[in-house]
């Protein structure tokens, strides 16, 4: 029998209040969902960057359409919990951050990530006090569902040009007192700011692995106390650098050495449904 949302919802939060740390990988689409509730995950999260990587577009240019429509995709692959990377909420105000945590669940979603990013450039982040207004009213649409959906803030400073570690602490303090239940700051600069971060918190913090010299081992992690791991387009990268290398072979060289270490069809048919 499939997995309600509400099972699914209550799963989800108690990875985050079990002891130790969880990895939750990235799927881009149904097929990667699947290989990874194979290989044994306990939940999944989509990317943003990957999910703009399936339509050819960059990370920031997918709507809110769109993505959702990635997402029930991945939640109807498996039966394990899916949460979503929903940007910036998909508008500039509170409204906006509600009525799209109010979208993610209703297609399946028992999580979900706002961040503090504007998308322009001349000013990367919403000032403080807007940035927790937004987050105050998707918790408060969160609240207002059925099930426990688990709201995920983002401080996305490190990302967007303002690598201020105290700024970065204080924004999750008030996002933490504005009712989310995850924390969340993406690309942290070493297992000192990720202590420091940890520390600095109540509520579980998630770290993201996916920058070269910025990923730690999921025991370092544990030790500066991360409970959620996230590994944002690292898979779907690794997925499509596979691609290119062996595509790269064929128009190249005119040969076809990827084979030899390549998933046979009957292998990878074991992970899909019949």
């Amino acid at each position: 029998m499939a997995a309600s949302q509400a099972d699914k919802a209550a799963k989800f939060r108690a990875l985050h209040e079990r002891p130790g740390a969880f990895v939750i990988p990235n799927p881009w689409d149904g097929g990667s969902a699947r290989l990874l509730a194979g290989l044994g995950f306990e939940a999944l999260a989509t990317s943003s960057g990957a999910k703009a990587g399936v339509l050819g577009k960059r990370d920031g240019r997918v709507s809110r359409e769109e993505s959702l429509a990635n997402a029930r995709m991945i939640v109807e692959a498996t039966d394990l919990p899916v949460a979503a990377d929903l940007e910036k909420g998909f508008g500039d105000g509170p409204d906006a951050t509600a009525e799209t945590i109010r979208q993610a669940a209703a297609i399946g979603l028992v999580g979900g990530s706002i961040e503090d990013a504007t998308g322009n450039k001349d000013t990367p982040l919403y000032d403080l006090e807007t940035a927790a207004v937004r987050v105050k009213a998707a918790v408060q649409a969160a609240r207002s569902l059925s099930i426990p959906f688990v709201l995920t803030a983002r401080a996305e400073g490190f990302l967007r040009g303002r690598p201020d570690l105290d700024d970065v602490i204080k924004r999750l303090q008030a996002f933490e007192a504005a009712g989310a239940d995850v924390l969340f700051a993406p690309g942290l600069p070493d297992l000192a700011a990720v202590k420091k971060v940890c520390g600095s918190l109540k509520k579980p913090f998630n770290f993201m692995v996916g920058i070269k010299g910025r990923s730690f081992t999921k025991a370092d992690l544990e030790a500066a106390g991360v409970k959620r791991i996230s590994l944002a387009t690292s898979l779907y990268r690794a997925a499509m650098t596979g691609l290119l290398d062996a595509a790269k072979e064929v128009k190249e060289r005119g040969t076809f050495g990827y084979l030899d270490s390549a998933l046979s069809t009957p292998d990878l048919n074991a992970f899909m449904k019949e």
